[in-house]
């Protein structure tokens, strides 16, 4: 719903400024329509975006589609930084080379539209910031984070493009002007830069945060059939998707038996506590009783039971 009224509000803004831009010939005005037509067309990616991630798991993508968000997140970035970015440092460069005084005779109907654009998305960015507080998970989510950056850096151009035109309607220098597009511009581009590295960095595989990394490893730590958690790495696969991979040693003394069990016990508390853990696998290693009888490494690796979303028992291989 926020993406959806964020859309609306940037395809009526876009009209609006682009109507006003080319009747006054202004740059700043110009640069604000480029830089909705990018918001809009971002909102279309984002919508995509959370459609396509809800898709459930299959054969070709057995851990869901939640990095679908991360994507189209990416693709918005690159958005925002062509279509909204360069653009608008285009336009304040053409219009200081071109040095010339235009008639201010729709300027006055352009601070208009800017009004009403400042106040449609005023509303629009505090939905989306109400929305993520009423809901902390949410800003986890790149389609909300994209909004409120596209929102926050919406607010800001308004503000900067009715300063440049007011300047130069009460100097008559152009420069003012053209300088509030090359700021709409330079802040744009920051803006998706900082979108872009966040999507890069959840695409190549991202852990989760220390807090929850340390809960999940004190929580296999505190039990009695463990000896030692000897690894234990995490990726998010998603807004509401996490594999969890742990390679832990077992106390001397227990059975394949017993092993089978505590590998399902584990996995099973481990996603009641955190249900966004839907992927876990234990890699475990039965500690031996004596020096004399500790297996190489190679040895220790065959012994493992591992535990995944799938429904049943996890195997387990008794080293060679």
């Amino acid at each position: 719903m926020t993406v959806l009224v964020a859309l609306g509000a940037n395809l009526l803004i876009a009209a609006a400024k682009a109507v006003a831009g080319l009747l006054a010939g202004s740059p700043a005005l110009l640069s604000e329509a480029a830089h909705s037509v990018a918001d809009s067309l971002n909102e279309v990616f984002l919508l995509v975006a959370v459609r396509r991630s809800k898709r459930p798991a299959d054969d070709r993508h057995p851990f869901g589609y939640g990095k679908e968000r991360y994507f189209w997140a990416l693709l918005a970035a690159v958005g925002i930084f062509v279509m909204g970015g360069c653009f608008s440092v285009y336009q304040g460069v053409q219009a200081l080379r071109a040095d010339r005084q235009e008639s201010f005779d729709g300027y006055v109907a352009g601070l208009a539209v800017l009004g009403v654009a400042l106040l449609a998305e005023g509303a629009s960015l505090v939905r989306a910031l109400y929305q993520a507080r009423g809901h902390g998970e949410a800003t986890s989510d790149p389609a909300l984070r994209t909004v409120i950056a596209e929102d926050a850096t919406a607010v800001a151009g308004v503000l900067l493009a009715a300063a440049g035109i007011a300047l130069h309607m009460a100097t008559g220098q152009v420069a003012w002007e053209a300088g509030a597009s090359i700021g709409i511009g330079i802040l744009l581009v920051c803006v998706a830069y900082r979108l872009a590295r966040e999507a890069r960095d959840r695409l190549i595989g991202e852990a989760v945060d220390t807090e929850l990394r340390d809960r999940i490893g004190d929580f296999l730590a505190s039990q009695s059939e463990i000896d030692e958690v000897a690894a234990l790495l995490t990726m998010r696969l998603g807004l509401d998707s996490v594999l969890v991979a742990a390679r832990v040693d077992l106390v001397p003394g227990l059975d394949s038996e017993e092993v089978e069990l505590v590998c399902v016990r584990l996995k099973r508390r481990i996603s009641a506590e955190w249900p966004e853990a839907d992927h876990v696998f234990l890699d475990i290693t039965e500690a031996p009783g004596g020096e004399e009888e500790r297996p190489s490494s190679s040895a220790s690796s065959a012994s493992s039971a591992r535990t995944g979303p799938a429904t049943g028992s996890p195997g387990h291989e008794k080293p060679m």
